[in-house]
């Protein structure tokens, strides 16, 4: 089995040794090296050999991560790149995805959650922290208020969220409902789109611009 390269860019030395040591603690993956600064990150990583994946803090104290993340994909566009921060904010999520983040992830979550989302992102797929997901979805079907095609609400709710990345059980905390009942509305939502598997949801939920940043 390939494990996953991951390479750490954050400030604080502290949260980079907890970070190595739950990520070396996964069979799937393991951290090749790491930096405190922002800046050169491209040749930093470079000089590990390279890594799949890079996780990135956003609050660096000599640049921003999302220049670094912009940097990163010029650079290294094969890599990817979770985001780790505090920031919950709308502003901050649609900045790093626009500048090349394929994951975003909040400091006070589990680090359970850092683990899945450098897993989901190796797939290709990208990840948003179950909380941060939540409240962009929240916020956008308030204003649109409108369902597409026959698919209720919180049918279009759920597949955004299936296609996104996420388990049942993460969408069960965020809509704070049953799992079996998001299993209810998936089955539902792909009966009524005739679509037969998660492959083809991804691509419908990217065609009607349900997985475009808020």
């Amino acid at each position: 089995m390939n494990k996953a390269r991951v390479f750490l860019i954050d400030d604080h030395g502290v949260l980079r040794e907890g970070l190595r040591l739950l990520i070396d603690a996964q069979q799937d993956m393991f951290v090749v090296g790491e930096t405190e600064r922002g800046r050169g990150a491209a040749h930093a990583i470079a000089g590990a050999g390279g890594a799949d994946v890079v996780v990135l803090d956003i609050s660096m104290p000599d640049t921003t991560g999302t220049q670094v993340a912009a940097e990163l994909r010029a650079a290294l566009p094969d890599t990817k790149i979770v985001a780790l921060t505090r920031h919950s904010e709308k502003a901050y999520v649609q900045q790093m995805l626009q500048n090349g983040a394929n994951g975003y992830v909040l400091k006070q979550t589990g680090g359970e959650v850092l683990v899945t989302a450098i897993r989901t992102v190796m797939t290709g797929r990208t990840f948003l922290d179950p909380a941060v997901a939540g409240k962009m979805f929240e916020s956008a079907w308030s204003i649109r208020g409108a369902v597409s095609g026959e698919l209720t609400v919180r049918e279009r709710e759920v597949v955004t969220m299936v296609a996104w990345g996420h388990t049942n059980k993460e969408i069960a905390s965020v809509l704070g409902i049953t799992v079996k009942t998001v299993e209810t509305h998936k089955t539902n939502a792909m009966q009524k789109l005739e679509i037969g598997s998660r492959a083809d949801l991804v691509r419908y939920a990217m065609a009607q611009g349900w997985l475009q940043s808020q």
